[in-house]
């Protein structure tokens, strides 16, 4: 049990401010996929979670200093299981994932995850323990560009988890475009056609990290969203009408940035469909990605969508102003919490940053890269520590 002790006063200031679901994790070097980093010059400092993430928090000058020499026990570790296909029992065992229902609400209430991935491999068995429970089921869509090894690797670790797969089909994916919104239909079809029974889907992406529980998902789901699909965004302002098809950016509640090319399109939408654009992200029913995979006007929009910058960024919010879709809410905005983003570039004007750990990080150079992945790593480890900690109080205390 102690090791799901999470640090709490350092960790409990940065996400006491946040109501969001899942926060993304941006990538804060470029990485090989392949292979994970090595930390030649650092040393291992033992289980240190609790006492460095606070230190670093609370803006202590001495805890940057001693992230620069520890290395995570088990940042090596996990790859060493996923490269070393063997016991299944040992992977769950020593990983730690949960391998129970918490409460008798949660396991009546299964969710469906889609997680796209291509890099960073150990972040993404990061990303699954924290989100990981049996009841749900998850489909995880692999970036088909990914090297060999890395897929390999996915595949040991999907292949100790009966609720886990890996998507039917692949998608060479970038970060936005048609094929990012493909992959999500790919999984989508795959998780309708599997034996698993699920309530609601949520797609995620390899860099985010919950900052809720599973039993919080529920209780927001179901006190906010009953039955309903959340897919924040709004119609296109006539402001942005007028911009040609080359897209304008704008930008959303989410501190994200997405392109608009509204007017101008080169084709008309299909069934005189009002296109809004909103997040890439949601929160859906069944019954509504049942309609994304049979209605005409959903199989007719997802074509035009080839020929528009950031489909994903309309697809999802425009079905779902449809008034005869299952789930709809046709008067939504913005409304809906979904994912907290911020954006570096955007500092000072979007937000005001993530306080309390800027003046620690060093510049980018490619001499201090590896300090500031290392100290992102300890950062994500005390993070998974703490939503392991609340996955094990009562909501009520």
């Amino acid at each position: 049990m102690s090791q799901l002790r999470a640090t709490k006063p350092g960790l409990l200031v940065c996400t006491a401010v946040c109501i969001f679901i899942f926060i993304y994790l941006r990538n804060l070097t470029p990485e090989e996929a392949e292979e994970e980093p090595t930390h030649p010059a650092v040393v291992e400092c033992g289980f240190y979670p609790d006492e460095l993430c606070s230190a670093l928090f609370e803006g202590k000058e001495a805890a940057p200093q001693i992230a620069k020499f520890c290395r995570n026990p088990h940042g090596s570790e996990i790859l060493a299981h996923l490269h070393r296909p063997g016991n299944c029992s040992r992977i769950s065992q020593e990983l730690h994932f949960i391998t129970r229902p918490l409460s008798a609400e949660e396991g009546s209430f299964s969710l469906a995850y889609i997680v796209t991935i291509h890099k960073e491999l150990a972040m993404f068995v990061q990303l699954l323990r924290a989100v990981y429970v049996p009841q749900n089921v998850y489909c995880i869509h692999v970036d088909e560009k990914a090297p060999k090894k890395y897929k390999t690797a996915v595949q040991s670790l999907v292949n100790c988890f009966e609720n886990i797969f890996i998507s039917s089909k692949r998608e060479k994916m970038a970060y936005t475009g048609f094929r990012r919104l493909q992959a999500d239909i790919n999984c989508m079809r795959d998780l309708v056609h599997s034996k698993f029974q699920w309530n609601y889907v949520i797609n995620l992406c390899g860099q985010d990290f919950p900052i809720k529980t599973n039993k919080e998902i529920i209780h927001y789901i179901r006190s906010k969203w009953k039955d309903k699909n959340i897919t924040p965004g709004v119609i296109q302002p006539p402001s942005i009408k007028s911009k040609t098809s080359q897209g304008h950016l704008e930008f959303s509640p989410e501190g994200d940035i997405y392109v608009s090319p509204n007017a101008g399109f080169k084709v008309e939408p299909p069934h005189n469909l009002t296109i809004y654009f909103g997040s890439a992200y949601y929160v859906l029913t069944r019954k509504f990605v049942e309609f994304v995979l049979t209605d005409i006007r959903a199989k007719d929009m997802l074509q035009w969508s080839q020929d528009i910058h950031g489909p994903e960024r309309h697809y999802w919010v425009t079905l779902n102003r449809l008034k005869d879709a299952p789930g709809s809410t046709p008067n939504a905005g913005w409304e809906g919490n979904i994912r907290a983003v911020k954006w570096r570039n955007k500092e000072g004007t979007v937000h005001e940053g993530c306080k309390g750990l800027s003046q620690w990080l060093p510049p980018r150079t490619s001499k201090v890269s590896q300090r500031r992945r290392q100290l992102h790593t300890n950062l994500r480890d005390g993070h998974l520590l703490w939503v392991r900690e609340k996955s094990l109080i009562p909501l009520d205390h």
